[in-house]
């Protein structure tokens, strides 16, 4: 209806007159004093051309309509397309659209060309900061003391954060570097552990985990990363206690804790980007980034990843390593 109204009001004029003219017939049959016969006939022809007219125009203004749309939904691949403009004003509009998306094809590859010249700082950026942050850590294991443990666990979230910044600019960036295959799962919870003995000890928690023995097909650097990210998690909230690694059937890998758990107002939320909850809020160095990246990469590797927790009690990420087989197909 909206676009039928639309027709008429671009037709107003000749709708106008076309009942102007209508009008006068009347009027003149009126003043000759003619039967109403001679008169019906008539006025039915006028009024079935005017509806065949009307029909034909709004036939035309639809289909112009619907390729108008249909070009503006992909309008800069298929603006060269776009059939022969039917008046002088449809070609000045016509050029004015032109101009536009070539004004938006130069914004966009600026834009394009600024992001990757910041990937690449940033790139180079992390790289480069590795190399101080390995030389710190060979210097601190060459002794044992409180002191330089403590530093080595600093360290490690230094090592974090800034594997956090890679993992995001490849996750945003054009290409992706996933290599899909069977790995041991339990070499890829090991390393991960490995990584976290030193916050363990220090913290005086106990670790639950037994080999559990399976073949999971997915990238291992990437799933690293997730379970690192989990446990580096579990490892910030939980005070004292435990922290279990198992897998329910058929697949899912749990990592489970003891700490303060997640508000229920928050835990739909924890995997959006920047969302730290309560909790997170009050602890400035929340950044409501590593459970979004989580979330990302499990969705690339097939995987899904949820949470239960209870304030309190502590909280349960799962994550479903079920991944189907057509995804290396």
């Amino acid at each position: 209806m909206k676009l039928f109204m639309s027709f008429l009001k671009s037709i107003r004029g000749g709708v106008a007159i076309f009942l102007g003219f209508f009008a006068m017939l009347v009027v003149s049959f009126n003043l000759f004093d003619l039967p109403m016969e001679a008169v019906t006939y008539p006025i039915v022809l006028c009024v079935l051309m005017g509806i065949i007219y009307l029909s034909f125009r709004y036939y035309g203004f639809y289909e112009r309509h619907k390729e108008i749309t249909e070009l503006g939904n992909t309008v800069t691949e298929l603006m060269e397309y776009a059939s022969k403009p039917h008046s002088q004003l449809e070609e000045d509009y016509l050029e004015i659209i032109r101009d536009l998306v070539k004004e938006r094809r130069k914004v966009m590859d600026d834009a394009k060309e600024d992001s990757v010249e910041l990937m690449d700082y940033y790139t180079l950026w992390v790289h480069q900061i590795k190399t101080p942050i390995a030389s710190m850590r060979l210097r601190l294991q060459r002794e044992d003391s409180e002191l330089s443990r403590t530093l080595l666990s600093e360290l490690g979230k230094i090592e974090r954060y800034v594997e956090m910044v890679l993992t995001y600019l490849r996750l945003e960036g054009p290409g992706n570097d996933y290599i899909f295959k069977e790995y041991d799962l339990d070499s890829i919870i090991g390393e991960a552990v490995k990584k976290f003995a030193g916050d363990f000890i220090m913290r005086k928690l106990k670790l639950t985990y037994s080999p559990v023995g399976r073949k999971v097909l997915t990238d291992e650097k990437w799933l690293s990363f997730v379970i690192e990210q989990v446990l580096s998690n579990a490892l910030k909230y939980t005070k004292q206690g435990e922290i279990s690694i198992y897998v329910e059937e058929p697949m899912t890998l749990c990592i489970e804790d003891t700490g303060m758990g997640i508000s229920p107002e928050d835990l739909p939320r924890i995997f959006e980007r920047n969302y730290t909850g309560v909790r997170g809020r009050a602890d400035k160095r929340a950044s409501g980034i590593g459970l979004y990246l989580c979330s990302r990469i499990c969705k690339n590797l097939n995987h899904e990843i949820c949470a239960e927790s209870q304030v309190g009690v502590g909280t349960k990420i799962k994550i479903d390593l079920e991944t189907k087989k057509n995804i290396i197909e």
